[in-house]
């Protein structure tokens, strides 16, 4: 993957870590790189030590690779790990006790929650940033927007649509669609990204056509759409964001006019019905441990610039206030 610095420039990974490394630990730094608000590292001073397994979410995934990076940077005897098997994957493994905190781009789910009280695991989730699922196509591909009625015609369960002229007019534009042949990617069924889009679109979670390229890792499907003259594909704001040059995105119009999907349109939900919060969920018993207890709290008190990192949206004010303070009441 690449990034962009402010001036538009692309980045590797490596130095886009590293320059939120930097600022994690240059103490006259932090404010430069990010919000007033949220100026304090809470690294833990670089005397702690210890392992952190994480796993979950491939839309969190960069975001938490990124806190990760940078906290490292401040607490170098602590070494973290994450993962990317999927919202329902992760769970699997939290649940099972393999992995300390879990990524989840939606709500743990009552069998989930059954595993994991079966098991003896307690938790607590906060927020951590937000995401618009992003509805792309080949730039080749000429649509500009479809409704939320259209997406479910293509996307629903049994449908027969083969040529994406059969869903009518472009709902901006109002020209006719283009007339080619359906070819679909979309995140696995591990995925909370699929069980939101399914949730929100065809409005009964997992319910799907399966005659589509399914992936539990964005990128591939990011590859997918972009290498495929017909494709259309939805995946995480993020991965959008750091592949600009090769997708075209697609607004949706839910009966309000076409909105593309921003920070501005995601925190405010204008971008509906494709907005949505991320999350994290640390074990109860993980909190016992110093080095996650002080990773979480970096994680919410550098929630801005961590998210600017990864380029995902960050919270609204609001939102980290309140996260902040359910993790003050659950660590104090």
């Amino acid at each position: 993957m690449v990034r962009k610095n402010d001036k538009g420039d692309f980045v590797s990974p490596s130095k886009w870590l590293m320059a939120l490394a930097s600022c994690a630990v240059v103490a006259l730094g932090v404010a430069a790189c990010g919000s007033d608000d949220n100026d304090t590292t809470g690294g833990g001073g670089g005397n702690l030590s210890g392992t952190i397994n994480i796993d979950g979410s491939s839309t969190v995934f960069p975001l938490t690779q990124a806190a990760a990076e940078a906290f490292q940077g401040e607490n170098p005897d602590v070494h973290v790990t994450v993962g990317e098997s999927g919202t329902g994957g992760g769970f699997e493994k939290f649940c099972a006790g393999e992995t300390e905190i879990s990524d989840a781009s939606r709500p743990i789910e009552p069998e989930e929650v059954a595993a994991c009280k079966k098991k003896g695991i307690t938790y607590d989730d906060f927020q951590v940033a937000n995401d618009g699922i992003s509805v792309t196509t080949n730039p080749s591909l000429d649509i500009s927007c479809l409704s939320t009625d259209q997406l479910k015609q293509l996307w629903n369960k049994g449908s027969k649509v083969s040529d994406y002229s059969q869903l009518g007019k472009d709902a901006d534009s109002g020209k006719p669609l283009p007339s080619a042949s359906v070819s679909l990617y979309g995140p696995d069924t591990d995925s909370g990204t699929f069980d939101f889009f399914t949730d929100v679109i065809n409005g009964e979670e997992d319910v799907s056509r399966s005659d589509y390229q399914p992936s539990a890792d964005d990128n591939v499907l990011v590859e997918g759409v972009s290498g495929d003259s017909d494709g259309l594909g939805y995946f995480g704001f993020s991965y959008y964001q750091q592949n600009t040059d090769k997708l075209n995105l697609v607004s949706v119009d839910s009966g309000k006019g076409c909105v593309a999907p921003s920070a501005k349109t995601i925190q405010d939900g204008s971008y509906a019905p494709l907005s949505r919060p991320l999350f994290i969920y640390p074990s109860k018993s993980a909190l016992n441990k110093p080095e996650v207890t002080a990773f979480v709290k970096y994680y919410l008190d550098n929630y801005q610039q961590i998210a600017d990192t990864a380029q995902l949206v960050g919270m609204t004010s609001e939102q980290a206030s309140k996260s902040q303070d359910a993790f003050a009441k659950v660590s104090g």
